[in-house]
């Protein structure tokens, strides 16, 4: 046995690897989404006592 970890090291090295992989990936998938906007208006009625004039 080698007293660099061996066959743990050799895993947490592929985990590392991996998880590294896929936050690329999601990062590359949220900058080419084309998220499509919102398409319903919001309208919120203010009242007028709300206002000093």
């Amino acid at each position: 046995m080698s007293a660099s970890g061996g066959f743990a090291g050799r895993l947490l090295l592929i985990l590392l690897i991996l998880v590294l992989l896929a936050l690329v990936g999601a990062g590359a998938f949220l900058a080419t989404w084309d998220i499509p906007a919102p398409s319903a208006g919001t309208e919120k009625t203010i009242p007028d006592d709300r206002f000093p004039r």
